[in-house]
């Protein structure tokens, strides 16, 4: 039995319309235009214990909704939830404890007390012995640096400073998964590398089954093992990083630059010359049907050739590719 099973999971919202001018206002006041929005359709996806999946797609896809619902904050419209044997909208006290969540820029602490305040609360609150919380603090104190204010108020963190602290809070209690949703959004880049490093550490060594959600790629390609993509409310990918990045990565570009100018050259199919400037070229080609080398050997014939770089697709581009398809 998975960790988290969930089948069929439908979730609607109704919206209405506004339309423009006096006219359309007064209208929508007496008989307002309501229309359905199907934020989830039908998703379906087991997630096992240990797991750290990235939950991917673009804004409006219906991400922070299945989240919702697998944490027991929505009820679904349809299908169902089980979360380590419980069903977290029915038995959201059990459930709760179970579970950590931390929600983009939203707090779990009390905004005018000092970080340690809050942590004694969550402590009394979640019924944490002592010795599990003595053992946490110390584990996170050290890797996320948060001693140092832990007598400042919540409202005087700095956006990284407070990022940090709820990822501690929501780990206090032990829970065997944690919910991410944007953790590094809007963070410098030495605080999101601190939390991904965190993120790598405390799955390794507590076993804790991270659902992540993210527009940074960096936070893909560093942490993810497995990617689920999501659009329009329906799975679209569903597979280990590495067979996305094989499956999609067929692009490779490849630069040259000439020692002078140069002519024009007939490339073999499925190259194409994207950007010339110049003593210097770049071309895109597909790597499945040919090698670098040989469009190297072809340019060779035309100058002579002072420098080269070869890349493939970002994670980046190969997520943008899977939502173009």
């Amino acid at each position: 039995m998975a960790l988290i099973e969930v089948m069929e999971l439908r979730k609607e919202f109704i919206v209405y319309k506004k339309g423009n001018g006096l006219g359309s206002f007064i209208k929508g006041m007496v008989s307002p235009e309501k229309k359905i929005v199907k934020a989830v359709d039908g998703i379906s996806l087991n997630i096992e214990k240990g797991e750290i999946v990235g939950f991917l797609g673009p804004n409006g896809a219906g991400k922070s909704t299945t989240i919702k619902m697998m944490c027991g904050i929505l009820v679904p419209d349809g299908g169902s939830v089980n979360v380590d044997g419980l069903r977290p909208y029915k038995e959201r006290k059990r459930s709760s404890g179970r579970i950590g969540a931390v929600f983009g820029q939203r707090t779990q602490l009390w905004w005018n007390l000092p970080v340690s305040d809050s942590f004694k609360l969550l402590k009394t609150i979640y019924q944490i012995p002592d010795g599990v919380y003595e053992k946490n603090m110390s584990l996170y104190s050290e890797v996320l640096e948060i001693d140092k204010y832990m007598d400042t108020p919540v409202r005087q963190l700095s956006l990284g400073q407070r990022m940090r602290v709820e990822i501690a809070a929501s780990l206090l209690h032990d829970p065997a998964i944690l919910y991410l949703d944007e953790p590094t959004i809007g963070l410098d880049t030495i605080a999101k590398e601190r939390i991904r490093e965190f993120i790598i550490k405390i799955n390794a060594e507590s076993g804790v089954t991270i659902i992540l959600t993210t527009h940074d790629m960096q936070d893909v390609k560093e942490v993810c093992q497995r990617l689920v993509v999501i659009n329009s409310g329906k799975i679209i990918v569903d597979d280990s990083l590495g067979s996305v990045i094989n499956k999609y990565d067929q692009e490779a570009v490849l630069e040259v630059r000439f020692n002078g100018a140069v002519d024009n050259i007939n490339l073999p199919d499925g190259a194409d010359i994207k950007k010339r400037d110049g003593s210097t070229w770049v071309i895109v080609f597909d790597k499945t049907k040919m090698a670098a080398l040989d469009i190297l050997s072809k340019l060779a014939l035309l100058g002579q050739i002072e420098d080269f770089s070869l890349r493939g697709a970002s994670i980046e581009d190969i997520i943008k590719r899977i939502y173009g398809e």
